[in-house]
Parts: structure tokens; sequence; C-alpha cells
């Protein structure tokens, strides 16, 4: 796998995309380098799948610039069609022919004939953990992980430079999805090919990818790793998108967010004075003797862990340190996970602790 200061394999440059008037892309910069993995996730009508299909080449973008390993193939003057692009593409229904043999699927797109095509159709199931007798039957004989494995393994008959992933997963159950995904990425990864996933799903994009753009409205609203994305989302509406959080009003002083959670730190605040503050609610923990006091209102169990909705005690102040009328008063209604649902039942008073730092974002009403 390539460093992060490899040059760009994919660059994406002010892409636009109109359709009957309406703007789907607007502006939009991506850089992907050789070998890494981006995922591209958003919820639906947000642009991800125009913006693959115009990196596919299966249409042309009304303004920008697309290239790929250094070589423009869509610009203002210059368009390059899907088939001579060294792109490969994987639908979210892996689109097999199914009056064809999965032999046959796989050998569409290959040069060789006879016994060539077979060895190297061979090779492909095997590099997408198949046994290669799995040739010989149909795609209706498949399970769905098996049918999008084919499809990748089409996909690679071609020795594409780059690879794209639409929803490839989204039509299995959760468990099939999970071990589906992993045995892709460790396949595009061995082969060392740049690929582009584009999900709805953000636990999907984040366990993927190397790399995750978030788009929203036409636009990439944030890139970064998917540490990044998810602890230090740059705005309230990505922090949402991306996974369940805990947002609270806060009195900004300094680099200490006051809330009814106590002083929570925060990195390079972007505002002062009254500010919204945001947790995950992995960062909120039932601690004995815990600083933060509050009551437990209902809970929800899922098997493995319990999601715990607590009220807050409100703020207090005292003589020597009132309460400002302009900071918030507390006594809110959160949200947090714990795996010991006989710990949180309703009712119960519990002690609470906060790790490590939150995010905050400039007050709006």
């Amino acid at each position: 796998m390539q460093p992060n200061n490899s040059p760009a394999h994919l660059q994406v440059s002010e892409i636009r995309k109109s359709f009957g008037g309406t703007d789907v892309l607007k502006g939009v910069d991506l850089a992907v380098a050789p070998g890494r993995t981006t995922a591209i996730v958003g919820p639906s009508g947000s642009g991800k799948t125009t913006l693959l299909r115009l990196i596919a080449g299966f249409s042309a973008p009304d303004a920008g610039r697309i290239a790929l390993a250094g070589s423009e193939v869509a610009g203002a003057a210059h368009w390059v069609p899907a088939h001579k692009r060294s792109v490969g593409y994987v639908a979210q229904d892996g689109a097999l022919f199914p009056h064809l043999s999965v032999g046959a699927n796989i050998a569409f797109g290959l040069p060789q004939r006879g016994k060539a095509a077979a060895l190297r159709v061979g090779e492909l199931l095997e590099m997408v953990s198949m046994d290669r007798s799995y040739a010989k039957r149909r795609p209706h004989q498949l399970s769905g992980g098996q049918q999008q494995r084919v499809a990748l393994a089409r996909a690679l008959a071609r020795q594409p430079e780059l690879m794209l992933l639409d929803e490839p997963f989204s039509a299995l159950d959760a468990g099939l999805r999970v071990a589906t995904r992993r045995a892709v990425s460790q396949t595009l990864e061995q082969a060392g090919v740049t690929t582009i996933l584009v999900t709805h799903d953000q636990a999907e994009a984040l366990s993927f990818a190397d790399q995750v753009a978030v788009m929203r409205d036409g636009k990439l609203a944030q890139i970064g790793s998917p540490f990044v994305v998810y602890t230090r989302p740059t705005d309230r509406a990505t922090a949402e998108f991306l996974g369940d959080a805990v947002v609270l009003e806060a009195w900004m002083e300094g680099s200490l967010a006051l809330c009814s959670l106590g002083g929570i730190p925060v990195r390079r605040p972007p505002a002062q004075g009254k500010v919204h503050l945001m947790l995950r609610p992995e960062q909120i923990r039932i601690a004995t003797g815990g600083p933060i006091r509050g009551r437990v209102v209902d809970t929800d169990y899922f098997g493995p862990e319990t999601t715990v909705r607590i009220q807050l005690e409100p703020m207090k102040g005292d003589a020597e340190h009132p309460l400002d009328p302009h900071q918030p008063v507390g006594g809110e209604i959160i949200t947090i996970r714990h795996w010991n649902a006989m710990l949180a039942r309703p009712g119960t008073e519990l002690s609470l602790k906060v790790v490590g730092e939150g995010v905050v974002f400039p007050w709006s009403d």
C-alpha cells in the first residue's frame, strides 16, 4: 500500500453536474492516492452515485476536470468514454448475466479464450476466496455475498487501476455484509487497486476506507481519515450523520466547555461564549464516584449493549460562583451506551464521567 503522500491516482477538480435544471454536484474536489481506499458517504440524493458515474465515464460533467494517473479523462474539451478508462465498476446488485455461468461471467472481459481463459477465471475466483469449482454454477445458485464476489472478480479481470464500488453490500443481511466487505477489502488491498466505495452506511465507510469523504447537498463537507471525521467533525450535521452524538448547550471559556457534564476540554475551539458541545455516547461512562449525576429515564436492550437515556442534574451555582444568566442551565436528557442492562434500570441514580475531549460548534438556535 502506498504512503499517504503519494501523488494522486484520481484527481477530481471543481466537478459540477445538473439534471433538469437541478444542481446535483456543486464544485466537488477529491484526491485519492494510489492503492488507497476512499469511502464517499452521504444521505440519499446527496450526489454520491452521480460523482461515481462521472469518474467511471458513464456520463460527462458540466464543468470541472477528472484525471486518472495524471491523464485527463474529463475536462472542458476532452472526454474519454468508460470502456477506454482503466476502471472497474461493481454495482449494488452485482449485475451478473443470469444466462451465463460464473466462469463465463468472469471471462466476459478477458482477451484470452479457451484453456488460458479458464485458467485465469480459476485464478480470479481464488483471488476473491472462492473455489474454482464455482465456475460451472449459474448466478442463481449463489448466495448474495458470492454473487458480489463474482462481480468483483469480473471487474478485476480487466486489471483496472481504479475500482468503483456502488453500494455493493447494501442488499446483504448484516452478518453476510460484514464478511463480504472484509473479503472484498482484503482482495483489493492485496491487488494494490485504488478503490472508491459509495455508501450511505456510516459504519461501513468508517471500517472499509483509509479516507472518508462526507457528501451533503452536492458538496464534500469533510474529507479525512475515519478517526478524524468521526472524532473531529467539522460541523454538527456531519457529526450527527456519522454516528450517534450527544449535543449539549455549553459555555466556552478558553479551552474548557462548561456544561451539565462539567468542564470538558476542547482542542482549538472555533468560538467562545455560548456554543454547542458534541461528545460521542461512548465517551460518557457510568463510573462509581464519578463527578456527574443523573437519573435513568428508560433503556433499550440490544443484547451486547443497552442504550440508556439519562436526565442530567441541572447546573448549580453558589455565592462565590453564581450562574451567568447567559450560560446553559443543564438538566438535559442524554443517551449513552452500557454493557450491563441490570445496572441501569429506570429510576436509578447514576454517577458518570466523561473520557476524552469534546468538539464545539458555534451557537445557532
